[in-house]
């Protein structure tokens, strides 16, 4: 069999492997409605989402005076929170982390989603049992991922260019350069292809490609 090029992944959640990205266009309209916003489609999402989060939210045109970004936030968590379970996995999610598992590869998350509710719907989706570490904010204001990556390169003690970092977004694409790993980025999240591919050439369109990227034998 060809050697793996990497002996780790590490993923990320909303979006690469949760496929929640037409429930967050959902969600965030009600917020805007609410605060008599326009609403936005899909397209519009994809321009202007990113992180830090309160970026994002400043495109979308609120007054993020005072506590205004703190309270955007918890309207919105608890809008995603009211539904959370009737999310899906991405379609090839289940099929990628069992074929990665049998060939011998460790695998863990590190998301900007709160690490209790990320622990929680792990294990609902059945998942658990993939992940040597499950790394999630402690804080509902997804501002990086970047400390927590660290933290995760300590613990596995291998060598970065054994770690790929597999992902949705430009975030994605910043941490795994500031850990120094390697980078896959899937466009059926919460970024569009055109901008990941105008930054990164590692682009896939769904997340079936990725037996390709990890050397994995496609059963």
């Amino acid at each position: 069999m060809k050697p793996l090029p990497y002996r780790h992944i590490i993923w990320d959640w909303n979006g690469t492997l949760l496929d929640d990205l037409d429930y967050c266009v959902e969600v965030m309209n009600g917020v805007l409605q609410r605060h008599g916003r326009p609403l936005m489609d899909r397209a519009r999402y994809h321009e202007v989402f990113g992180f830090p989060v309160r970026d994002y939210y400043a495109r979308l045109g609120f007054d993020l005076s005072g506590d205004g970004f703190e309270r955007l936030s918890v309207e919105f968590i608890a809008g995603y929170e009211e539904r959370r379970w009737d999310c899906r996995l991405q379609p090839d999610a289940r099929r990628i982390l069992a074929a990665a598992r049998a060939a011998g590869l460790t695998q863990s998350i590190l998301s900007a989603y709160p690490h209790e509710t990320l622990v929680e719907l792990v294990d609902h989706f059945g998942l658990t049992e993939y992940f040597a570490q499950l790394s999630g904010l402690d804080n509902i204001f997804a501002h990086s991922k970047a400390e927590l990556g660290r933290a995760q390169l300590a613990i596995l003690g291998l060598p970065a260019r054994e770690i790929v970092l597999v992902g949705d977004t430009l975030h994605d694409l910043e941490v795994a350069q500031e850990l120094g790993v390697d980078c896959a980025l899937v466009a059926a999240g919460h970024h569009p292809a055109v901008r990941l591919r105008a930054r990164h050439d590692r682009v896939l369109n769904h997340l079936g490609e990725l037996t390709a990227v990890l050397g994995l034998t496609d059963n």
